[in-house]
């Protein structure tokens, strides 16, 4: 069998983009400021699994700041889990998202950003950028208190209304 029948019956496996939205969006919450995010956040976390599992997710926004979802990235242990930027990002950007807003919790209950979490937040920026979707927030949650890196400065550039 030579190269062009090998072509020829080689199957490839067709990828078709989808999106559906059920919220239209004048009804989408608007994110003004990190303590929108995080009752937003906080609502939708099992508050059962935030002190022991740290999680990592993040909220979709669009041009106007408005919420268009949440997506759980992963699960880890107590002490890490993996933020694939590639999940990430094909998340972002089969939403249709313009914005993202990075969150995870610290079943420690440790406030404190970790120099990963620094690294990792440097990391998501840059990725943003070249796929055109921005980082606006990295947040740290607990169950009554949060860490904005935009508030803090570390994300200078944060899009709020």
């Amino acid at each position: 069998m030579n190269h062009i029948d090998k072509l020829s019956s080689f199957k490839v496996t067709e990828v078709e983009l989808i999106y559906r939205n059920k919220v239209p969006a004048s009804q989408r919450p608007l994110i003004q400021c990190s303590s929108d995010a995080y009752k937003i956040l906080i609502k939708n976390w099992d508050l059962n699994r935030i002190e022991l599992l740290e999680q990592f997710k993040i909220v979709l926004l669009d041009r106007r700041n408005a919420c268009i979802g949440i997506s759980e990235i992963s699960t880890g242990g107590m002490t890490e889990c993996i933020a694939d930027p590639r999940i990430v990002f094909s998340t972002a950007l089969k939403a249709r998202a313009a914005y993202i807003i990075l969150s995870h919790n610290h079943p420690s209950g440790n406030m404190k950003p970790s120099k990963q979490d620094f690294a990792l937040t440097e990391r998501m920026i840059t990725g943003g950028r070249i796929v055109g979707v921005e980082v606006i927030e990295h947040m740290i949650v607990a169950p009554e208190t949060y860490y904005s890196f935009a508030d803090e400065g570390i994300i200078p550039s944060c899009k709020w209304i």
